[in-house]
């Protein structure tokens, strides 16, 4: 437990780069409501779904699984930055006890229609996401999920695209014709909360278009750097078609949950048993 907090709190400092499920009543089925549709930046109808927040805080959670760097170690790396690297052979573990241990992956269109609508999920799911877009995702881990039929979530941070060790748009776009998602995470990693009214549309709206234009699909899901939020975020996050966002490991926002999802850093020095382990303390179902 002293680990896992080590490195929330780690995380909140340093960039990220370096109950069982309740049934869905009638009441909570009835505050369900259709007001319409968003449209994102290429065009396409983003449905929009408003939910009671206590029928979907009521849920089980599901397991939401953070990656950054999958990379072999360098001399030069500090012992924090070594929490988000995780060795390749390490990662490859992970997804074999994964898939042996029966887990399906899902994907955030799955997650919110169970969240908001109580649309069943397969059995034991688990979500992947990988923060930032380095190429080591393309490399390594998209490969070794396609062993096992895995899907995951690549937030981009579009800034970097095509640079140095970052994913160009031709791999984004690849993994997203695989039927990866393909979410924002800024256009250059800036906390959420230092933004001015000015920033909303850079970050946020001009990443989603950079993104729409190069995959083609609406852009609605959104991971804060750092894992950092504010209330404030929120509505600008809605301003800008965003239907739900991702953040680590603090506590869920009462009235807000489907913007404050939690997630759990898997660090470089876990083992796959030990990830394991934590994903299912942290995420009790």
């Amino acid at each position: 437990m002293r680990k896992i907090l080590a490195i929330i709190v780690f995380v909140g400092t340093f960039s990220c780069r370096s109950s069982t499920e309740q049934s869905h009543d009638t009441a909570a089925t009835d505050s369900l409501n259709q007001p319409g549709s968003l449209t994102g930046a290429n065009g396409a109808d983003i449905p929009e779904i408003k939910a009671d927040a206590a029928a979907i805080i009521a849920r089980a959670e599901v397991p939401v699984l953070c990656y950054h760097q999958i990379r072999e170690w360098r001399s030069s790396d500090s012992r924090l930055a070594k929490d988000v690297v995780v060795p390749p052979a390490t990662f490859r573990s992970q997804m074999k006890l994964l898939a042996d241990s029966g887990y399906h992956t899902v994907l955030p269109d799955q997650v919110y229609d169970y969240l908001t609508k109580g649309a069943p999920l397969p059995p034991k799911p688990v979500m992947l996401t990988f923060d930032d877009g380095d190429v080591d995702q393309y490399n390594i881990a998209y490969p070794e999920m396609k062993k096992y039929g895995f899907k995951g979530v690549f937030f981009i941070m579009t800034v970097s695209l095509g640079r140095s060790i970052y994913m160009n748009a031709a791999q984004v776009k690849e993994l997203s014709d695989e039927g990866h998602v393909i979410a924002s995470h800024t256009w250059n990693h800036e906390k959420v909360t230092k933004y001015t009214e000015a920033d909303w549309d850079k970050q946020i709206g001009q990443s989603c278009k950079k993104l729409e234009e190069i995959t083609g699909k609406p852009v609605r899901y959104f991971a804060y750097p750092f894992g950092l939020w504010n209330k404030a975020a929120i509505p600008e996050l809605k301003k800008q078609h965003i239907i739900a966002a991702f953040q680590l490991s603090t506590k869920t926002d009462e009235e807000d949950p489907l913007y404050t999802i939690r997630r759990m850093i898997v660090p470089g020095d876990w083992s796959a048993a030990t990830m394991m382990r934590a994903m299912k303390r942290t995420f009790k179902g």
